[in-house]
C-alpha cells in the first residue's frame, strides 16, 4: 500500500486534535473531489514498519482524540489488509482515542458480506471504526456548511461492533 499524505495535527477531519493517514488508490474517481491525486495507487510513499511506528508515536500525546483514515480510498481491497492491522494495533494501544474513517463507499451496500468491495477483513476494520463517513462526494450536493463531510449524500455514521447505530450531524 502506498499513501499520500499523514497529518499530524489535523483539526478537519473529525473532532478535537487528530493523526490523519491519506491512503493512496481510489476506484470511486468522484468528480470534484479534493484529493483526486490519491486515486493512482502507486501515489506518494509506500507504506511501511516504520511509517506505522510514526503514526503509533503521533498518537501517544494526551492533547490527540483520534486517528483518521482517509484517502484515496480505505476500503479498496489492495488497501483493507494494511488498514485492518493499523486499526487494530491503534484500538490496542489507545483504546480512548477515537477512529474516523472516511469511504465513498456505502456500508449498507459495498460493505457487507457480498458487496462490492467486501474481503476477509473488512469486518475487522469496521469494528475498529467508531465514525464512518460514507458515500462517494456528489459534486452537485456540495456543501461547505456541512459538519465533517462535503455533500449532502454523505452519512456521518456512529458505529459500534462494526454496525451503524446512529447517523450524526444531519
Amino acid at each position: 500500500m502506498y499513501y499520500g499524505n499523514i497529518k499530524e495535527c489535523d483539526i478537519a477531519d473529525g473532532p478535537g486534535v487528530r493523526v490523519t493517514l491519506f491512503v493512496s488508490g481510489c476506484r470511486n474517481h468522484c468528480r470534484g473531489c479534493f484529493n483526486s491525486e490519491t486515486w493512482d495507487f502507486s501515489y506518494g510513499q509506500p507504506y511501511t514498519e516504520e511509517t506505522e511506528e510514526k503514526l503509533l508515536a503521533l498518537l501517544r500525546p494526551d492533547y490527540v482524540q483520534g486517528f483518521t483514515l482517509l484517502g484515496g480510498e480505505p476500503f479498496e481491497p489492495e488497501n483493507q489488509k494494511v488498514c485492518a492491522k493499523l486499526l487494530g494495533r491503534i484500538r490496542e494501544l489507545y483504546p480512548k482515542k477515537d477512529i474516523w474513517c472516511y469511504s465513498g463507499y456505502l456500508i449498507d451496500r459495498d460493505l457487507i458480506p457480498g458487496g462490492r468491495v467486501h474481503t476477509e477483513v473488512t469486518e475487522k476494520m469496521l469494528s475498529c471504526i467508531d465514525v464512518l463517513v460514507d458515500g462517494r462526494f456528489v459534486e452537485e450536493e456540495k456543501d461547505l456548511t456541512l459538519t465533517f463531510r462535503g455533500s449532502r449524500n454523505q452519512r456521518v455514521l456512529k458505529l459500534e461492533n462494526g454496525k451503524a447505530v446512529e447517523e450524526l450531524y444531519r
